[in-house]
């Protein structure tokens, strides 16, 4: 009977271990050969037997290898492998037994040097095609120039690649755009390795995915929905999915508050380089949350593959069991996933991991903190603006909405605004400087205003109306009459040179000097005759 873990063949109770198909082929040959001798070897037959010995070994069948069937072979074959045994140095008979390497093994000796510069550019070219296709291209080039030399077979052709390292590559997204032929050079130059963060919350992954199943609208419409999914890198536990119907920055930072909400703020986020992701209000509000945004390479889809994992779960367990379902509404979709995710993919054992997303999260060691209020979120997730601010009524234009500025800030020039583009109510005034919120802004009310009420006008640069009233009368009353101080002072340095005055009076003159004839006394004309 054979031994616990082994199979008993047909053969005279020859047994082969569970794995061995694990093992290269060279070495099961040689573990079955030492099989066959080795009882040669443990009762060395007495002086004038071993023929007979051989012979009775060479009547039996053993089982093959590699397929397992039945195979018998030749006493004088056995008789070669007995000796080679007991001639083995070291005493490692099953080392001596083994198949020797080909000496030109890797070779590929029919392929000579110019076939062998032909395939390695053709495969540089095309990276994509199949070894068979390569193989009747280079048939196809030997016949066009016979100086090249025989077409190799295919099977050489496939050894040859191979040894090189020439795999068959995969369709790379982007085509031939630019930046996809770029990507794809520094795909080849640079190794691909896995890797996994220290710390619960030390990086995030965000991304959206396509859904498979339209859902059905109230308007009576099929769409298309999107889920963003947010997963921790290192206990792989889905911080929040919900479905959109729509993949704008809109959905991305609701659903992102969401996860910040229930796990924490994390410290990196890594997402892919779409608009949602890369627009004005994400960037900035992770900024402000003190949250490296980090983006994969250009067409390296496979940076965030922790996500294409997740997906895989999706579609292949969430979406299998909805498939009974056939007025799948949004609302179901996402009850349903939220539902799976907490219940069914966060408590299931991972097989990378070798453990549930939720132990490994919950046991860290963890870098998350503590996240700040919905306001705080929905003020942090905004963008920052600089607006011109006008004179006349102390307004500043955001997409063709005019709002109204408190009328203290009336005499800045620009000022900075923070906003999100989809949602208008909600605009701040900010300081340029430290981007500190000052205070909510709303949009110009022209209707209202025309009430004619009119509040007293705030200060300005600290001073109150009556204050800058009182200031101006008292400069108008001290100036009035005199000239300024500078010219003053000109016209006094420039007496002191001593200097007349460089110009040739004229009309001046007539209103300086009085007339001798004017403001007289009548009489006197009188006297004047009588003379």
């Amino acid at each position: 009977m054979a031994p616990d873990g082994a199979i008993t063949t047909a053969s005279e109770g020859i047994t082969m271990p569970h794995d061995n198909k694990a093992r290269p082929p060279r070495h099961r040959w040689a573990e079955l050969r030492f099989s066959i001798i080795g009882t040669l070897l443990a009762r060395p037959p007495e002086r004038g037997q071993l023929r007979d010995a051989l012979a009775e070994l060479a009547a039996l069948s053993w089982p093959h290898p590699v397929d397992g069937r039945p195979l018998r072979f030749g006493q004088s074959t056995i008789e070669r492998w007995y000796y080679k045994a007991l001639g083995a140095k070291d005493g490692s008979s099953v080392a001596a037994l083994t198949r020797r390497a080909r000496k030109d093994r890797g070779l590929q000796p029919a392929i000579n040097g110019q076939l062998a510069q032909a395939l390695t550019a053709q495969h540089s070219e095309h990276p994509t095609w199949s070894y068979k296709l390569h193989a009747d291209n280079l048939a196809a080039l030997s016949k066009l120039c016979p100086q090249l030399g025989k077409a190799p077979s295919y099977a050489t052709v496939v050894r040859f690649l191979k040894a090189r390292g020439l795999l068959r590559g995969r369709r790379r997204p982007g085509g031939n755009r630019p930046g996809a032929v770029s990507a794809h050079a520094r795909h080849d130059r640079r190794e691909v390795r896995s890797f996994e963060v220290a710390y619960v919350g030390g990086l995030w992954h965000l991304d959206f995915h396509h859904g498979s199943r339209n859902v059905l609208c109230n308007d009576g419409r099929w769409r298309k929905p999107y889920l963003l999914g947010v997963l921790d890198d290192r206990s792989r536990l889905c911080c929040h999915m919900q479905w959109y119907l729509a993949e704008t920055a809109e959905n991305l930072i609701h659903a992102l508050s969401q996860a910040f909400l229930k796990r924490g703020l994390p410290r990196a986020l890594m997402t892919d380089n779409g608009a949602a992701m890369t627009t004005a209000e994400t960037c900035q509000g992770l900024t402000r949350l003190s949250i490296v945004h980090e983006t994969i390479l250009p067409y390296t889809p496979e940076q965030n593959a922790k996500q294409e994992i997740l997906w895989a779960q999706v579609e292949g367990r969430l979406m299998a069991m909805l498939e009974g379902v056939r007025d799948l509404t949004l609302a179901q979709l996402n009850e349903a996933t939220v539902a799976w995710m907490e219940a069914d993919y966060n408590r299931k054992l991972h097989s990378e991991i070798a453990a549930r997303p939720v132990d490994r999260f919950v046991q860290g060691p963890d870098v998350l903190r503590t996240s700040p209020t919905p306001e705080q979120l929905r003020l942090a997730f905004t963008a920052e603006v600089t607006r011109s601010v006008r004179k006349t009524d102390g307004t500043i234009s955001l997409n063709g909405v005019r709002f109204e500025l408190p009328w203290q800030y009336r005499h800045l020039g620009r000022t900075a605004v923070r906003f999100v583009f989809w949602d208008l109510s909600h605009v701040w005034l900010a300081d340029a400087h430290s981007g500190a919120v000052i205070t909510r802004l709303y949009p110009l009310d022209k209707t209202r205003n025309a009430d004619g009420h009119r509040a007293v006008a705030a200060p300005v640069g600290g001073v109150d109306a009556s204050t800058q009233a009182s200031a101006a009368q008292q400069a108008e009353t001290t100036t009035q009459g005199t000239m300024a101080p500078l010219l003053r002072q000109i016209l006094a340095e420039y007496s002191a040179t001593g200097l007349i005055p460089a110009y040739l009076p004229k009309d001046d003159l007539e209103q300086t000097h009085e007339n001798p004839h004017d403001n007289h006394n009548p009489d006197d004309n009188n006297k004047e005759n009588d003379r």
